[in-house]
């Protein structure tokens, strides 16, 4: 038997670490039903109860869908009484999102970054 200890690295994940995480979000997002409850959130919390009347699908499948944006760490939710409020996690949607379009188009990352500063300055 060795007396090997296994050293956990805590610094930033691995690309491949990183795009199997993200994978989960694409998954998420590949439903339409999903991409609505992301873009409700958008204003703030919402109740469960809220969120099913949106739509003209079962409340158990509104819950199913919640439960894929939260297990992949896209909303959060918190029980105020009787109530489960969901939350955007608008940074994870967006380091998920913006990791996939400078892997893929790394040069229009830049020129809107360029453009969002040029009109910045202009303003």
């Amino acid at each position: 038997m060795s007396d090997h200890t296994e050293h956990h690295d805590l610094g930033p994940p691995s690309r491949q670490a990183a795009e199997a995480d993200d994978a989960g979000v694409f998954r998420a997002l590949a439903d339409p039903t999903r991409r609505q409850i992301l873009t409700d959130l958008r204003d703030g919390e919402l109740a469960a109860g809220e969120i099913a009347r949106r739509f003209s699908i079962s409340a158990p499948s509104i819950s199913r869908h919640l439960g894929v944006l939260k297990g992949a760490g896209l909303v959060t939710e918190r029980r105020d009484g009787n109530r489960i409020l969901y939350s955007l996690v608008e940074d994870r949607l967006a380091t998920s999102v913006g990791r996939f379009l400078s892997a893929v188009c790394p040069e229009q990352i830049v020129l809107r970054r360029t453009t969002w500063r040029d009109k910045g300055a202009a303003s």
